[in-house]
């Protein structure tokens, strides 16, 4: 499975980590932050991305993100892929946004996110940042319980280690053997 996106050359410096660029080159939407899935499921078969510069990224999962409008309603960005190696969170419009009913539109004020067969109800909207777009959006507060049902439970270290605070691997296993968090996996003796 290979997915493409191209090589942002706008000024995005003044933009955060949390930042999502909407971008009509990539094929799907993807983030390097494991530690925001909802849920996530595993690939059926192995991925990568390759960006503009032909380097090719390993996708780890894929699942559901949960997104905080400027309304304050919770919506979810679906099949995200996780690409650990990438450095900014990408939403595609053509691959994703326009198969899942919704339109997008671009003006020098922003752009706006309908859902298209409801008479244009705007969903979300978001910025110009020099010659990009971003949503106007931010991350849920991660909540441990939030992950601990379901089978959007994975025993990834990394993503654990992450959505705990980046406490170190002997905190995680004092805390997998006392079953201090609820919901935390059994990780394998090697990831340890």
């Amino acid at each position: 499975m290979q997915h493409m996106i191209n090589t942002m050359s706008a000024d995005v410096s003044k933009c955060g980590d949390n930042v999502w660029y909407v971008d009509s080159g990539a094929s799907n939407h993807m983030t390097s932050h494991g530690e925001w899935f909802k849920e996530l499921q595993a690939l059926q078969s192995p991925g990568y991305v390759e960006t503009g510069d032909d380097t090719a990224h390993p996708i780890a999962h894929s699942g559901n993100v949960p997104l905080s409008l400027q309304d304050g309603n919770v919506k979810y960005l679906a099949d995200v892929l996780h690409v650990p190696n990438i450095t900014k969170n990408l939403v595609s419009v053509g691959g994703q946004m326009v198969e899942q009913g919704l339109q997008v539109r671009f003006n020098s004020d922003g752009l706006y996110i309908e859902e298209f067969k409801k008479n244009g109800k705007l969903v979300a909207q978001g910025k110009k940042v020099g010659r990009m777009f971003t949503l106007d959006v931010n991350i849920p507060e991660v909540n441990a319980a939030m992950f601990a049902n379901g089978s959007g439970v994975v025993a990834d270290i990394e993503i654990w280690h992450k959505r705990i605070g980046h406490v170190n691997v002997q905190r995680l296993k004092t805390m997998q053997s006392q079953e201090l968090v609820t919901g935390l996996p059994v990780f394998k003796v090697a990831d340890m």
